[in-house]
């Protein structure tokens, strides 16, 4: 189960990811695919001389070459199952066979190496049955490396087999890609790294709480050598037993409870608690950016909820969490969650290159206690598309959409409410225009009833006014635009033609999502919906309508000799007139 398991108080000391690293197929945790894969292969004798492994660090690939290298070179046999016992799977899993050689790609990764490797491909294996090749991170080799390569991989000798691991396979040519047997190494699971861990803290003699093997492999983020190492990090402190309190100060992260304190003062919309708790958990050791990352994950476990997924879907909070995790998904909503996401994850793109993390977390904060319950308003919007002569809904709704002292503020809340849906770029509209609407149709509140909108009938002299009228109902930038047309005017078919020059103005008015809030507005002026024609025209000008009558030669010599500098010379030399030649200029 362990390699060298003796060797944590005998001779030099292992690290607990070589100590426990996988020996079988069996024992390779989270890559089942690729272990009954392989295992068939050797007992059908339809091994490959060309393997490509791939996948995240951690994850299995070079334990998984060790493994194919034992299993084909074993003293006992060609079999699955290496005996792990005799000398070849002894060196092979140290590293240190002759005829198994592992090459790091990143510091051989030249021409010459890989020179040097085609030479001894030809030698065959001194005491295997096959010379194994295994290099690691290939994707560093050179193309010319790469090239030098092609030949040999595609027709090995027979002894000799090609093991190449890597975590960004997008980089090797498809050259390569296409003479390799290909395997993906999926990421671990949570659950089977928390099991693995479990296992490990029990052979070390070490009690370990499992909130605290749970949060480490969270944290581990499905690399299973990532989570070893952080085990081999606590179990170096000397404290037995280990709690998750030790595990957050080791990872610098906020405790459970404190995160849990925060996410409701944000669900609240309570700034001031969310801001005091944040100082708090910073003041105890927490990173900013940790911080931020737990609060994407929290909110994620909520969404899941939100939508009605079951406990299995719980990624980031501890088991004694799901409760509460639900009870908040409740309280926010879905459409709010999905803003407060969005927020949070602008926040930490953002940390990534500024050193002001502390305040933009603190910023991300406030803006989320000013959310508004945005289910509140989508179920709004809803509603008064269906039926905008009336609106029942909440008082805070309503508040938000005619009794707000600022009407501009009501308007961006509505456009977060049709962004949070995830819409195309005309939903937002629908959210913006029910808001400048509002005052308009005739709502129905609880302590006002507003007048009857008058409309303007749609005719050739109310053509610019109706333009006009609609136009300021709209955005800038739309307005801007259409405001660039030269000419508006009723054709015989009883439609609204708006010309441009051409440009780009009447293309930007066409596209779908702009196009829909004219109409829209057009409707509010006029009461119905309005036929609308864009065109556009070229720009006319008269001197280019009518350009002036071309003369003739024999008009341009009368007119030549008509002019004093010329009757001067005739004078001078005696000219006669009617013998005047007319000579063009050479660009005509």
């Amino acid at each position: 189960m362990s390699e060298n398991s003796s060797s944590a108080t005998e001779g030099d000391y292992l690290v607990v990811a070589r100590r426990y690293r996988p020996l079988t197929f069996e024992e390779l945790i989270g890559q089942e695919h690729v272990s009954r894969a392989l295992s068939q292969a050797i007992v059908s004798n339809r091994v490959g001389h060309a393997y490509l492994f791939t996948g995240a660090r951690g994850v299995g690939k070079t334990s998984a070459a060790r493994i194919l290298a034992k299993a084909l070179n074993c003293a006992e046999g060609t079999s699955p199952t290496p005996c792990n016992q005799c000398e070849i799977c002894h060196s092979v899993g140290t590293g240190d066979d002759v005829d198994v050689l592992e090459i790091d790609g990143a510091s051989n990764r030249g021409i010459d190496e890989i020179r040097q490797l085609r030479q001894n491909v030809a030698v065959r294996p001194s005491r295997a049955r096959f010379k194994i090749y295994i290099i690691d991170e290939v994707h560093m080799l050179t193309k010319e490396a790469f090239n030098a390569l092609l030949k040999t991989l595609e027709e090995p000798p027979d002894h000799v087999k090609f093991i190449f691991a890597t975590t960004e396979p997008n980089k090797i040519p498809v050259t390569i890609l296409s003479r390799c047997q290909r395997y993906d190494f999926a990421g671990i699971e949570t659950a089977a790294i928390q099991n693995r861990l479990a296992q490990i803290a029990e052979a070390e003699g070490v009690a370990i709480d499992l909130d605290a093997l749970q949060i480490l492999a969270m944290r581990a983020a499905g690399s299973m050598r990532d989570s070893q190492s952080l085990l081999e990090q606590l179990l170096s402190t000397g404290c037995s037993p280990v709690t998750s309190t030790e595990v957050t100060q080791l990872l610098g992260i906020a405790p459970a409870t404190q995160l849990s304190r925060l996410a409701q003062a944000l669900a609240e919309c309570d700034a001031a608690t969310a801001l005091a708790e944040l100082d708090s958990a910073i003041t105890e050791g927490a990173e900013v950016s940790q911080l931020v990352d737990q609060l994407l994950g929290y909110f994620r476990d909520m969404m899941t909820q939100a939508v009605g997924c079951d406990e299995k879907q719980l990624l980031y909070v501890l088991p004694g969490q799901q409760q509460e995790v639900r009870k908040l998904a409740e309280q926010v909503g879905l459409q709010t969650l999905l803003a407060m996401i969005q927020i949070l994850d602008q926040a930490a793109a953002r940390m990534r290159v500024s050193t002001h993390t502390r305040t933009l977390a603190e910023m991300a904060i406030v803006r989320i206690c000013q959310l508004e319950n945005l289910d509140e308003l989508s179920a709004l919007i809803e509603q008064l598309k269906q039926s905008p002569g009336a609106i029942s809904a909440s008082p805070t709704a309503k508040k938000n959409l005619t009794a707000s002292p600022n009407p501009e503020r009501a308007a961006t809340v509505s456009r977060s409410a049709g962004s949070v849906h995830g819409a195309s770029q005309s939903e937002p509209r629908t959210a913006t225009t029910a808001a400048h609407a509002a005052p308009e149709q005739p709502v129905q509140t609880d302590t006002e009833v507003l007048p009857d909108v008058v409309h303007t009938e749609l005719s050739a002299e109310h053509a610019e006014e109706i333009w006009k009228r609609a136009l300021d109902s709209l955005s800038a930038i739309v307005a801007d635009h259409a405001a660039e047309a030269d000419e508006v005017s009723v054709d015989d078919g009883g439609r609204l033609v708006v010309s441009f020059t051409e440009g780009f103005h009447r293309d930007f008015c066409e596209r779908a999502g702009n196009r829909s809030r004219l109409e829209s507005a057009l409707q509010s002026v006029c009461g119905v919906q309005v036929p609308l024609v864009l065109q556009s025209h070229k720009r006319t000008d008269s001197a280019e309508k009518q350009p002036p009558p071309r003369r003739s030669r024999r008009q341009q010599q009368q007119e030549i000799a008509t002019q004093p500098f010329v009757q001067k010379a005739m004078e001078l030399f005696d000219g006669d007139p009617a013998r005047l030649r007319y000579v063009p200029p050479e660009n005509q």
